[in-house]
């Protein structure tokens, strides 16, 4: 395919994706997962799906009024809700590539069935937070989600798999997590340890897996803590540090749960 011809697709996938709702959207070849080599070979696309070569990543925002008040139904509503907006527009956004004959599918923003089985098994298929490290989305943070310079880690991210052939975005190289350290202070199960020789922290995930199994169980899933805290992100321009009253917070935390009944 020529090279114009390649923009103009790149162009049209990106058109229709932030026409169906998409904060973010990013583009990247399937090399980079064999040129930083940051996960198993078995999670690399190319393994899986051996005629990929590219993967959009697409985002939208959580919203930080809403994950102020977590844990509670009002911040999982939210996060319910992302999720199905997710999977909807990534199915739309693969169905759209394959009317103009190219093959696409989307792997799900979660697949692993259900919390339960990740305290046992703290892993999923493919990891949608490397895939837009990848994209050009963002870089990885000291509590390994994405972070974004538009709201930091307070994104639900979903991948669109395709054989079409066109330029990936540029990565981010410079970090953007300042290791504050909030996050690690705030974690309701002190899941993270610092690593001295990398960025990313050393991170109980059977421990984080369980508490999640927990708040579940209360109908208050998932925890968010770690997100709601980072202070990195152009969304606290609009909400500042805090953008719900205490008494706010307690309002939402004690509907609709089991803890609150």
């Amino acid at each position: 395919m020529p090279k114009s011809d390649r923009a103009e697709l790149k162009r049209k996938i990106k058109r229709e994706a932030k026409k169906l709702g998409m904060n973010l959207i990013g583009v990247a070849n399937v090399e980079r997962w064999e040129e930083y080599a940051e996960t198993d070979r078995a999670f690399f696309p190319t393994t899986i799906w051996p005629w990929s070569r590219t993967v959009i990543v697409l985002g939208v925002q959580i919203f930080l009024p809403m994950i102020e008040t977590t844990p509670s139904v009002v911040y999982s509503e939210l996060y319910n809700t992302t999720n199905r907006m997710l999977d909807e527009v990534a199915y739309r956004l693969a169905n759209f590539l394959n009317t103009l004959g190219r093959r696409a599918f989307f792997f799900p923003r979660d697949c692993y069935g259900d919390i339960s089985v990740l305290v046992k098994k703290p892993e999923a298929a493919f990891s949608h937070v490397i895939a837009g490290k990848y994209a050009g989305l963002g870089t990885i943070g000291f509590n390994h989600t994405l972070l974004t310079p538009e709201y930091g880690p307070r994104v639900r991210l979903v991948s669109v798999i395709s054989d079409v052939d066109v330029a990936p975005d540029k990565v981010i190289e410079k970090d953007l997590c300042i290791r504050c350290g909030v996050c690690k202070r705030n974690c309701p199960v002190n899941a993270f340890t610092p690593n001295p020789d990398v960025l990313i922290a050393n991170m109980a995930k059977n421990k984080c897996a369980a508490y999640h199994q927990k708040l579940k169980d209360e109908l208050r899933y998932p925890c968010g803590v770690c997100t709601m805290v980072c202070p990195i992100g152009q969304d606290r321009k609009i909400y500042g540090n805090s953008s719900v009253t205490k008494e706010g917070v307690a309002h939402c935390q004690n509907f609709g749960s089991r803890n609150a009944v």
